[in-house]
């Protein structure tokens, strides 16, 4: 292992974290907290997204691993694209269903929607800004996710195992949303990693991401009782 690879590796790694930290940081906050706008429209926080999008196109560089391995690459990328949305749309209306399912039988004990409901847009406008939000989120995640601990990583442990374990940390993520949350990011995790796996390209990956969240947030907001 080289110098520079071990720097990768590390700083990779804290940026995880980081991510980890902010997340359940952010979920605690918000059990005595509702912010006056929607999260995804803070403009430090899309800053802050934009940022760790070049942060994380800079650690892929140190890592010195080729670009290729690293999903960099658009050759099919019509033919990924379209793989994505499939996958996308199938994740979307499958995660709804059953989360309603869930609040149904359950209420809060399997799924807690209050991180949800933050984010849903109060009318049009909010609601294609939300979509716009979206495409740097998504991107870190996918970058992080797939491109680092997956592609960046492969030199060193096999893919599959990175997929899975990805797919574990993934899920963990999204915690604050109670065990199904975990279960469905879990899942979903997985089901990107396979896909950056398989078409050796993170757009695949992006789409299928982008389209589930967008969808799904739209899904959400048409089904939310009027007041």
């Amino acid at each position: 292992m080289t110098i520079r690879y071990a720097f990768f590796l590390l700083f990779t790694l804290a940026l995880t974290g980081f991510i980890g930290y902010g997340t359940f940081a952010t979920a605690r906050l918000l059990r005595t907290w509702r912010p006056e706008r929607n999260l995804l429209l803070l403009p430090q926080e899309n800053a802050l997204r934009v940022l760790l999008v070049f942060v994380c196109i800079g650690l892929g560089l140190l890592s010195g691993v080729k670009p290729s391995a690293l999903g960099w690459q658009w050759a099919n990328w019509q033919t990924d694209a379209l793989l994505g949305l499939a996958i996308g749309l199938v994740l979307a209306f499958g995660f709804y269903t059953a989360t309603q399912l869930l609040l149904k039988l359950g209420g809060g004990r399997f799924y807690s929607p209050s991180v949800l409901e933050i984010l849903l847009p109060t009318n049009r406008r909010e609601f294609w800004l939300v979509l716009l939000a979206f495409l740097p989120a998504v991107l870190v995640e996918e970058l992080l996710f797939r491109s680092l601990l997956i592609g960046g990583l492969s030199p060193w442990i096999a893919p599959l195992a990175l997929v899975l374990g990805g797919g574990v940390v993934f899920g963990l993520v999204h915690s604050p949303q109670g065990v199904w949350g975990m279960a469905g990011g879990g899942l979903a995790g997985v089901i990107f990693g396979l896909l950056f796996m398989t078409t050796g390209s993170l757009v695949a990956p992006l789409v299928a991401h982008y389209v589930a969240n967008s969808v799904q947030i739209g899904l959400a907001t048409q089904s939310r009782p009027a007041v």
